[in-house]
């Protein structure tokens, strides 16, 4: 395992950082949030993203993409993560490309992969019903009936799901509404009967949505893997997802520590840099640590996944590691990003508060820090 981008993969964060800083800076996402955009993301953007190969980053060659892994993708996210891009990076091509990738049937991955990767097709993953991430505490149903299946029930927090034309909805085909077993997931059309979307503002401005269906029918080919035994493909398909969203915060947060350091070198106080302060040196090389200690966590991470002799268990164990880390160390860097400016810092025209408003969200999504603890204790028996 290297931790170490390589050559192609810097030549990739190089090529990211220029494109977000100089297409997508913080600005697009606060003209975005102040006219109220109905997309929630600049289109031209995103084509011009999928352009740049992004969207097949880590889609199989042979469905048309380019198989440059998900280290490859994470240093995207990473430099997406520094501007705080909003797009459906995250929604279509994370999450609901791996899913299809990992749980599709071969005619699914033909039909629906090259739409991702060439932007024709947005797709999201309707998974959580609570306020709070449950993987398995699923209450939407699926019944077999005439040759298909009837779901019935209600998501939150559906990622770009008010722009998505398909949707993955996991339902409980059997079992306890808790049960791991008994789930099952779906193609859903977005616009089929039934099926009622509500966007969902979002305090970090990004784009989310309540899904609610009633009677919805869909065919027997609807069903993406196994009847009853979707869990197990949806767990890793939430941990690749969890090390993306990782290094998308590892972005956010060196982009606040770089911001409070410059801030420090240039603010006087008492005739003198605020940066000549002891109390505040010992604050930025605490962050500085644990920055460190992420930058690790997620390229180990980033690296497990693309490595064949990486077991289930141990990329399971380092989603909930850099998940649980990152939320814990983007909640810090982002309080004391707008401690360390001051009164000024709790303003809206210093983009340093766009930062710890993604931070909150994001140390949500996809289970929080407690969460993760949780899990990897029991993912060793502890």
């Amino acid at each position: 395992m290297t931790l170490v981008l390589s050559e192609e993969q810097q030549l990739l964060k190089d090529s990211a950082k220029n494109f977000c800083q100089q297409v997508s800076p913080i600005g697009n996402l606060r003209k975005l949030r102040d006219t109220k955009d109905a997309d929630g993301f600049d289109r031209k953007i995103w084509a011009q993203m999928i352009e740049l190969g992004w969207a097949g980053m880590a889609v199989p060659e042979a469905y048309g993409g380019f198989d440059f892994g998900y280290a490859g993708l994470g240093v995207v996210l990473e430099e997406t993560g520094r501007t705080l891009v909003n797009s459906p990076l995250i929604s279509t091509v994370l999450l609901a490309a791996t899913a299809i990738t990992e749980l599709g049937s071969e005619e699914q991955k033909q039909a629906l992969l090259p739409k991702i990767v060439s932007g024709e097709l947005l797709v999201a993953l309707a998974l959580d019903e609570h306020t709070t991430h449950s993987p398995s505490h699923i209450a939407t149903t699926a019944e077999a009936a005439d040759a298909g299946y009837v779901l019935n029930g209600v998501k939150t927090f559906v990622l770009d799901g008010h722009v998505a034309e398909k949707l993955i909805v996991v339902a409980r085909t059997s079992g306890d509404t808790d049960s791991e077993d008994g789930i099952s997931l779906f193609l859903v059309d977005a616009d089929s009967e039934g099926v009622k979307v509500t966007r969902t503002w979002m305090v970090d401005s990004r784009n989310a949505a309540k899904l609610e269906l009633t009677k919805v029918r869909v065919a027997a080919d609807a069903l993406l893997g196994q009847i009853d035994c979707g869990f197990n493909g949806l767990d890793r398909v939430l941990d690749i997802a969890r090390i993306g969203l990782a290094a998308e915060m590892l972005g956010s947060i060196q982009e606040v520590f770089d911001r409070i350091l410059l801030y420090l070198k240039q603010r006087e106080q008492f005739g003198v840099l605020i940066g000549s302060f002891q109390g505040l040196q010992h604050r930025a090389a605490t962050m500085y640590s644990e920055i460190e200690l992420c930058k690790s966590v997620v390229r180990a991470a980033l690296s497990a996944l693309d490595d064949p002799k990486k077991s289930r268990a141990d990329i399971a164990e380092l989603a909930s590691i850099a998940k649980s880390k990152l939320s814990e160390v983007f909640f810090l860097v982002s309080n004391e990003g707008i401690q360390m400016h001051g009164g000024i810092g709790m303003t809206d025209e210093f983009d340093i508060g766009f930062f710890i408003k993604r931070a909150r969200v994001a140390q949500q999504f996809l289970g929080d820090a407690s969460f993760h603890r949780d899990r990897y204790a029991t993912l060793n028996s502890f």
